[in-house]
């Protein structure tokens, strides 16, 4: 009996033949079950009822709630909480008002705030119940309905390494010349995206939308 592990988002999904963006195939259909069968880093093989299967970006699936295990599984896995991302947007945009307190104060000049803010990089969105967070280290926009995370769009392409755990929060004031400027933090939600690489998959007339960063071309 097929029994699906996760569904398509809402808007479909781009696939691919293998976990490489040069070879797109048929796209996915909004809210098509499918079983994840296969990892390999971000990429994931999905599954369908009538046997056919494609690779696409895992981590924009949507999970399914599963049985509980029995006592032999082990426990449940941990629900993913929003609360550290949280508290690092908190300390990251204290020490931005901090900077800017200095800034105005005149005990800091143009060059200095800048210094100090560099690589600072934030972004949340609040309406109603509904939260949108994004993961600076994983490069990703997290959807929250207060109790539990799930991705809502990425930067990159998906990647065959498996991203390292960021369980614990980040430390808040990265440096250096590879460090990012801050997001804006009136900036909407991103739309789900596929890799920027890919080509238009078939029956479409267009390449597929992808973020590009506020300090991209």
């Amino acid at each position: 009996m097929f029994r699906p592990t996760h569904v398509v988002p809402g808007d479909g999904m781009a696939a691919w033949e293998d976990p490489d963006p040069a070879r797109p195939t048929v796209p996915l259909d909004p809210l098509l079950p499918v079983r994840l069968v296969e990892r390999r880093g971000d990429w994931g093989r999905a599954l369908c009822a009538n046997g056919w299967s494609a690779w696409v970006d895992a981590r924009l699936l949507v999970a399914l709630p599963q049985d509980p295990p029995t006592t032999a599984g082990g426990p449940l896995a941990r629900t993913a909480d929003p609360r550290p991302l949280l508290a690092r947007a908190e300390r990251v945009l204290a020490g931005y008002r901090a900077a800017v307190e200095d800034l105005a104060s005149g005990a800091l000049d143009g060059e200095s705030f800048r210094r100090r803010t560099q690589g600072l990089r934030i972004g949340v969105v609040v309406d109603g119940e509904s939260l949108w967070l994004y993961d600076a280290e994983r490069g990703r926009w997290l959807y929250a309905d207060g109790t539990r995370l799930s991705t809502y769009a990425a930067d990159e392409a998906p990647s065959a390494t498996a991203p390292p755990d960021t369980t614990a929060p980040p430390d808040p004031t990265p440096s250096g010349p590879s460090a990012r400027p801050a997001a804006r933090p009136d900036a909407a939600p991103p739309t789900a995206v596929v890799p920027p690489e890919a080509t238009a998959p078939p029956g479409r007339d267009h390449a597929p939308t992808r973020i590009v960063s506020p300090d991209g071309p």
